[in-house]
């Protein structure tokens, strides 16, 4: 209900108006004015943002173990925001010299055009992430230049990485195979996006080693719109069951690709230890006595794991073992 106005407040509106003073608007009124660009209008709706939501949060975790693991720091990643802007002031808001992959998403859809998404690393966790790598402590120090050949060397290969986390996190949506297409060190030059379109920005913060800044990933608006149309009914309603045949069939390509992997497998007669002198002097018709009874089994080994015991034998004129046991481990 809205605020009933005294006497005395209608005396002074009338006076000011009188007077040809322009209204007062109250901090109040102010507040309830919402600015809304006509030519940018916004595509995504709140549940929509909020899938890309939980998509990312999943991005930022793997992202957190993967440079923990290799700076061997402590690294943090964490979700700050998600939002809908022109290309245009993303752009202008990034400084002469940036590190910039260029990704394919490589969406397994024919429904779905190609999609090319930038992942931009700011500067200080550039060149903290190079100091660390080429033997340093991982210290940041504000260099305004150019990327040298070596550094893009560097990063090439850790934005091939970060490319190829995305994969997992949209796994649960869509199938993608996401690259690495290039790497552009001037933001001014970039042409795989409009200056005037829409995108979503995501940021991630980055704390390593003291410092602390922002990792963001610009995908297209109209790429986005087809991507999430594919997967977003599955979302809205009750989510369905998992597809069992699917499983299944995971499973069996996992068991095939495996069935045909080369092992090792070593029929073990007993391990004894000896001096390098003995080693040295050892000559023909030597005996090394075993410290196991010759009735006794031997070990089975599939590469360095004891797997069974059995009996030493011959089987077609060839030494054999006939499996006993199994060993638990």
């Amino acid at each position: 209900m809205a605020d009933v106005l005294t006497q005395a407040q209608i005396d002074e509106m009338l006076k000011n108006v009188a007077m040809g003073a322009d209204p007062v608007v109250t901090a109040k009124e102010e507040s309830e004015v919402k600015e809304y660009d006509f030519r940018a209008p916004k595509k995504f709706t709140r549940e929509q943002l909020k899938i890309l939501d939980s998509i990312f949060e999943n991005y930022a975790r793997l992202l957190s173990s993967y440079l923990t693991g290799l700076l061997r720091l402590y690294c943090s990643v964490s979700l700050v925001n998600i939002e809908e802007q022109r290309y245009s002031e993303f752009n202008n808001a990034l400084p002469d010299y940036v590190m910039m992959g260029m990704v394919d998403m490589g969406i397994i859809n024919d429904e779905v055009s190609e999609t090319d998404i930038i992942i931009q690393v700011s500067n200080a966790i550039t060149y903290t992430m190079i100091d660390r790598l080429l033997g340093g402590k991982g210290e940041y120090r504000d260099v305004n230049r150019d990327f040298t050949e070596i550094e893009i060397t560097i990063m090439s290969d850790i934005m091939a990485a970060l490319s190829n986390l995305l994969k997992e996190p949209w796994m649960s949506h869509i199938e993608l195979e996401p690259r690495l297409i290039g790497i552009e060190t001037n933001s001014r030059v970039v042409q795989t996006i409009g200056h005037e379109d829409t995108v979503i920005i995501v940021a991630l913060e980055v704390e390593v080693n003291g410092v602390k800044s922002i990792i963001s990933v610009c995908v297209p608006a109209i790429n986005l719109d087809e991507i999430m149309g594919k997967f977003i009914p599955r979302y809205t309603g009750s989510r369905k069951k998992t597809d069992k045949n699917r499983e299944t069939e995971r499973r069996d390509n996992i068991l095939n690709g495996i069935s045909t992997t080369d092992l090792e497998i070593k029929a073990v007669l007993d391990e004894i230890n000896l001096d390098l002198y003995e080693v040295l002097t050892l000559q023909v018709n030597d005996v090394i006595p075993l410290n196991k009874n010759i009735a006794s089994n031997i070990t089975i080994k599939v590469g360095e794991r004891a797997w069974c015991d059995g009996k030493m034998g011959t089987y077609n004129n060839k030494k054999a073992v006939m499996i006993d046991n199994f060993i638990e481990n």
